[in-house]
């Protein structure tokens, strides 16, 4: 993985952190769009790290792929794919 890693890690321990209060706010019987407002930053964060990853994947792996036409066209499959998850 070319993205920063302990940027990456460090987002995930927050999201972790936020799935574990999302636990205790269910148990808790919390009202529905406290819920709901701390899943969806905890979707943002997400977003965020898989944007980075992606960048990173894109300005490395990919660009070094272009050097090899077989790797490039696979490089190109994968980000297709990956779009194509994306705009489900």
């Amino acid at each position: 993985m070319r993205a920063d890693k302990d940027k990456t890690l460090r987002k995930l321990k927050t999201v972790r952190g936020q799935i574990d209060g999302l636990i205790r706010m269910v148990e808790d019987d919390r009202y529905c769009i406290e819920i709901s407002t701390q899943l969806m930053a905890s979707i943002g964060i997400l977003k965020n790290i898989n944007r980075d990853i992606l960048h990173a994947h894109l300005r490395h792996c990919v660009s070094e792929a272009f050097e090899d036409p077989e790797s490039k066209k696979q490089k190109i499959d994968e980000i297709i794919s990956v779009i194509d998850k994306l705009a489900r």
